[in-house]
C-alpha cells in the first residue's frame, strides 16, 4: 500500500473507533458483565462488543487482510502471516471494569512485519491517536488534529518515563539508570505509548510480557511520529512471532531525551 492509501484506510476507521468507544462506556454505565479466560484474566461484554464493531469494519475494508483479535486469536494455530491486523478491542480491562480512565481500543495493520497504522482511542480522556507511515502521526482532540512530532514536553533536561508497575524490576531500572531517567510513574494500556509520541514523557521500558496486539498500535504511532521502538538490547521489534508473544521492550521520544 502506498501512503495514500494508508492514509484513507487510517481515517475510514476513526469514527468506527469513537462509536466503539461511546458503546464501550454505556456498557460500563450500565454494568458490566464480566467472566474469565483460561488465564485468569478477565473479559467483558464491552471486551465482546468492541471487538465486534472493530471486526466488522476493519473487515469490510480490507476483506483479504488476515485479522489477529486478543479475543478470539487461536493460539494454537501455527499459520504465520507477514501482512495482518492486530487489534485489542480493550487494552486495560481491569482498568476498564474498575472505572478508571486509561484503557483504550487499539489496532495496527502490519505489513512486511512492521506496523505501518496505528490506531488508539482512550475514551474516557477523549484523545484519539493514529498514524499511517513515518511523519504522519497525529491526535484528535476536541475537533483539532494535531501532528506528533516527541518534542519533549517536560522541564529542562528532566527524564521521566512510565512503567507497567509501580516496583520495576531491575532489568528495568537499569534502563533507567541508563537514560539517567528522574522519575517514574505507573500507567496502565498501550496510552503509554502515545503520550510519549505527544513529549508528555519519554520512554518506557519492560521486560517481556504480555502479547503483540497490546503494542502494536502504540508502537507504529510512537515510531511514526519520530519516536523508537525497539528490545532492551536496542534490537530491531518485529511481529507475527511465536504465539504472538512479546519481547522485552524499549520505547523511547528520542535519541537524546534530555532534548
Amino acid at each position: 500500500m502506498n501512503i495514500s492509501e494508508l492514509k484513507n484506510l487510517a481515517e475510514n476507521l476513526l469514527e468506527t473507533f469513537l462509536n466503539a468507544g461511546r458503546k464501550a462506556i454505556e456498557l460500563r454505565n450500565n454494568g458490566l458483565k464480566t467472566t474469565f479466560k483460561s488465564d485468569n484474566s478477565p473479559v467483558t461484554n464491552g471486551d465482546l462488543e468492541v471487538d465486534k464493531l472493530l471486526k466488522k469494519k476493519i473487515i469490510q475494508s480490507t476483506p483479504n487482510i488476515p485479522l489477529i483479535s486478543e479475543e478470539t486469536v487461536n493460539l494454537n494455530n501455527n499459520e504465520k502471516y507477514k501482512n495482518f491486523w492486530l487489534i485489542d478491542p480493550i487494552d486495560g480491562t481491569k482498568e476498564y471494569i474498575n472505572n478508571q480512565d486509561e484503557f483504550t481500543l487499539n489496532a495496527s495493520l502490519i505489513i512486511d512485519l512492521e506496523p505501518v497504522i496505528g490506531i488508539i482511542y482512550a475514551p474516557e480522556k477523549k484523545r484519539l491517536f493514529y498514524s499511517y507511515g513515518n511523519g504522519n502521526s497525529f491526535e484528535k482532540f476536541e475537533q483539532k488534529k494535531i501532528q506528533l512530532t516527541c518534542k519533549k514536553k517536560t522541564k529542562g533536561k528532566e527524564v521521566h518515563a512510565v512503567t507497567h508497575s509501580i516496583k520495576p524490576p531491575s532489568e528495568v531500572l537499569k534502563i533507567h539508570k541508563k537514560f539517567n531517567v528522574k522519575n517514574f510513574i505507573k500507567m496502565k494500556s498501550s496510552y503509554k505509548f502515545c503520550v510519549i509520541a505527544t513529549g508528555e514523557f519519554d520512554l518506557y521500558a519492560a521486560k517481556a510480557r504480555a502479547y503483540e496486539w497490546d503494542i502494536a498500535a502504540g508502537h507504529a504511532i510512537l515510531k511514526h511520529a519520530g519516536g523508537i521502538v525497539t528490545t532492551l538490547d536496542e534490537e530491531e521489534f518485529k511481529y507475527g512471532k511465536t504465539d504472538y508473544k512479546n519481547l522485552d521492550l524499549l520505547a523511547r521520544r528520542s535519541e537524546n531525551l534530555e532534548r
